[in-house]
């Protein structure tokens, strides 16, 4: 069974057993969340009603993503500025769906 849940603003599609990587959720490594805005669920090629329906996670580990460098530049005028981020992420584990 498969469902596409949101969070962070993004929709994942998940199946038992998936890991994901999702923006940061609070927790430490090892506590089980439970995302309930799903979206659409089904087997196969047939969909079910989310009517109630959660999926069920446990967190792996809370990571940092890569470093996204901000350069900012106007030409002629001798300005440039050179940001670095990196924006923390947690890797999650499904652990079942409904």
């Amino acid at each position: 069974m498969f469902a596409v849940v949101r969070t962070g603003g993004k929709q994942y599609r998940v199946a038992a057993g998936d890991k994901i990587v999702v923006e940061k959720i609070e927790g430490e490594a090892g506590a089980s969340v439970t995302l309930g805005d799903v979206l659409l669920a089904g087997e196969g090629s047939e969909l079910k009603d989310v009517a109630g329906l959660t999926v069920a996670a446990e967190i792996i580990a809370q990571a940092k993503g890569e470093k996204v460098i901000v350069f900012k530049k106007r030409r002629r005028h001798n300005y440039r500025r050179r940001n670095g981020h990196r924006q923390n992420h947690t890797i999650l584990k499904i652990v079942s769906v409904g």
